[in-house]
């Protein structure tokens, strides 16, 4: 069965920063179920054992052993293992969505009638693997045990796992990646922008501007994309990157929240607490004695 094989792949060659010899594969095992949060990328992750559940916004996704996410932005999620344990740990495999790689494929898709829609897909899903992407999924791991064939065999297979999703129900939101004036595209400027400038002022109508689109346009297809407004976007950035510094500077709160763009200590600590669940200096304490003072959090890399 591939996902019994699956499952025994991803035990023999998962490490903890998820990298392997195939460049974009990740391999994860994880045998606790702690919350997480962290920042997405495009990625299928195809789980072969346990589940996980997300939550993007106020919309929640769940997928287990056998079933797959789709994700098709750099995504602010919160998530949490379902059914781990060190006798039965989660286990899943990851694969980058890049642009360049699903581009090609877009001129070898059947052709279909034009949708009229209106906004764009969202950018995040769940489904069944399918027996024929769980099959590709195996070949390409079962070449981590013959490097030499890896370099030339890979690319071949990602090739077939890509086409596999542009064929199947999530073809859409997949397509949009590859497409250069899609409304992923535009939006994905937007989102890279709030990532790379996050303490900065933010104006929605420069965003807009950015993205190529007019405010009340843009506003709809960031929301479509990402289930949340682009302040709300820019503060659940903002809440993740002051929790990497006050891990490592557990004392400087009021530093912490200054450096990712808050004015008000009284309001950095009410909107931590309210996505992480308890004060800042109190979770970061919290998370260097569950990780160890060495670890930072931005390095226990798990996939959504």
């Amino acid at each position: 069965m591939p996902l019994s094989e699956l499952r025994e792949l991803i035990e023999a060659h998962a490490r903890p920063d998820l990298v392997t010899p195939i460049e974009g594969l990740r391999l994860s095992r994880i045998e606790a179920d702690p919350l997480d949060h962290a920042l997405t990328e495009p990625l299928l992750v195809i789980m072969a054992q346990g589940g996980k559940r997300l939550l993007l916004g106020d919309q929640v996704f769940e997928y287990r052993a056998g079933e797959c996410l789709v994700v098709t932005a750099e995504l602010p999620v919160t998530g949490h293992f379902l059914d781990a344990s060190p006798r039965t740990p989660a286990l899943a495999l990851g694969i980058v969505l890049r642009p360049a790689a699903i581009a090609p494929l877009l001129l070898e898709t059947p052709a279909t009638p034009r949708s009229r829609r209106t906004q764009s897909p969202p950018a995040m899903a769940t489904g069944p693997a399918g027996a024929e992407l769980l099959d590709a999924a195996v070949r390409l791991l079962r070449l981590l045990d013959h490097p030499a064939d890896a370099p030339v065999l890979a690319p071949l297979i990602e090739r077939e796992i890509l086409w596999r999703l542009l064929t199947g129900p999530h073809a859409a939101m997949v397509a949009q990646i590859g497409l250069a004036g899609s409304g992923l595209s535009h939006v994905s400027r937007a989102i890279s922008w709030i990532r790379d400038h996050y303490a900065e002022p933010m104006r929605v109508t420069e965003l807009a501007g950015l993205a190529r689109m007019s405010p009340s346009a843009f506003h709809r297809h960031f929301r479509a994309v990402t289930a949340m407004s682009p302040l709300q976007f820019q503060k659940r950035i903002r809440l993740q990157h002051a929790r990497t510094r006050l891990f490592a500077h557990p004392d400087d709160v009021a530093g912490a929240g200054h450096l990712v763009g808050y004015d008000s200590p009284t309001q950095f600590s009410r909107e931590y607490r309210r996505l992480f669940g308890a004060p800042p200096g109190q979770d970061a304490a919290a998370l260097r004695a569950t990780l160890g003072p060495d670890t930072a959090p931005e390095l226990v890399r798990q996939l959504p």
